[in-house]
């Protein structure tokens, strides 16, 4: 149904495709595929108990670009239109991911996300922990209903591994030398690996070669890297206007992201111990001197070169894969990263 939806969206031949810097440009072609995803959720949300009914309303009616449901539209698309199955490994997907974005506003504190109240901020830490761990489970009884257990297991998977990161993340909040020997291992947990699952899954219903399936998992890996590292960019070398939220939030809640962590390694022991300080009691007046310290070592040029190398990492893989509508999908969306990135200099 949904592959005769997309096919007849047709494809009449285009003006001009957008600037690369719109993430329309990106999602333009799979439209259809995310309105799908989108009415699925909207349709999850009535499954609970209709007291618990506002609290998924709320979660999954104000959802972001779905870029983990648009990763798995492209690689389908790199090697068939994607189906109903697709659609519903993407919900899948989406609501773990935001599941642990529930959690996280509460661990946090956060009061907005996306422009709207959290849900802890709106109903509390108590609802919020449980209806995070209802989202958990209701995307496991969705992955359950694929005729094949494969699908569950992986999911499973993938969210112990998520939940895990996220756990060694917050052991090692202002733990320089803890937090710069694991942070390529954490973030590639933490984020990586939704987008890991994403690539995978589709790759799997798409019944993609073996080889295949693991280019396209280690291209989720590479871009999740690559994301993450221009997330944490953006915290500390972005604009409030462009991000659209407040920035130096990771430094509030002493999470050692890679810029700071450059500076860490590159300072005297006089600004190393300084730096230190500054996050250990952390002040808002504190985010201009850490700024000021990222300038003095000159952290965000490699920060932009590990974000490129991953990157780089990411195009070599697609090489592997046939040529297809999805893999230019998936060159575009690296591009639309890289020229983000680019953006922050600005």
């Amino acid at each position: 149904m949904l592959a005769a939806e997309i096919k007849a969206a047709g494809s009449p031949p285009e003006p001009a495709r957008p600037s690369i810097n719109s993430w329309k440009s990106i999602v333009e072609p799979v439209e259809p595929f995310l309105a799908a995803v989108t009415a699925q959720l909207i349709q999850q949300a009535r499954e609970f108990d209709p007291q618990v009914v506002p609290y998924a309303e709320h979660t999954l009616n104000n959802a972001g670009k779905h870029l983990r449901p648009t990763l798995v539209a492209l690689a389908a698309g790199c090697f068939e239109q994607p189906t109903d199955a697709h659609v519903r490994a993407a919900v899948i997907v989406e609501m773990i991911h935001l599941a642990t974005l529930v959690h996280d506003d509460v661990m946090d504190e956060a009061t907005i996300r996306r422009g709207s109240p959290t849900v802890s901020a709106k109903w509390g830490n108590e609802i919020a922990v449980l209806f995070g761990d209802c989202l958990f489970a209701q995307a496991l009884i969705l992955a359950a209903s694929f005729p094949t257990p494969e699908v569950c297991r992986n999911v499973a998977q993938a969210t112990n591994t998520v939940c895990s990161g996220e756990i060694l993340q917050t052991q090692q909040r202002r733990n320089f030398p803890a937090a710069r020997r694991d942070y390529f291992r954490v973030i590639g947990m933490k984020t990586g690996e939704l987008f890991t699952l994403s690539c995978d899954l589709a790759a799997f219903l798409s019944e993609a070669r073996p080889e295949q399936r693991a280019a396209l998992r280690e291209f989720g890996a590479a871009v999740g890297t690559a994301y993450q590292v221009y997330d944490d960019c953006v915290d500390l070398f972005g604009s409030e206007a462009d991000a659209g939220k407040s920035l130096g939030t990771d430094l509030a809640k002493g999470k050692l992201t890679w810029p700071v962590l450059l500076a860490w390694e590159r300072a005297t022991p006089a600004d190393r111990a300084r730096l230190e300080h500054l996050i250990t009691d952390w002040k808002p007046a504190n985010f201009v001197p850490v700024k000021q310290l990222l300038a003095q070592y000159d952290t965000f040029a490699p920060s932009v070169a590990a974000i490129r190398q991953h990157l780089d990492q990411a195009r070599g893989l697609l090489k592997t894969l046939p040529e297809s509508t999805g893999r230019d999908g998936l060159t575009h969306l690296l591009e639309f990263i890289a020229q983000q990135t680019e953006n922050l200099a600005v």
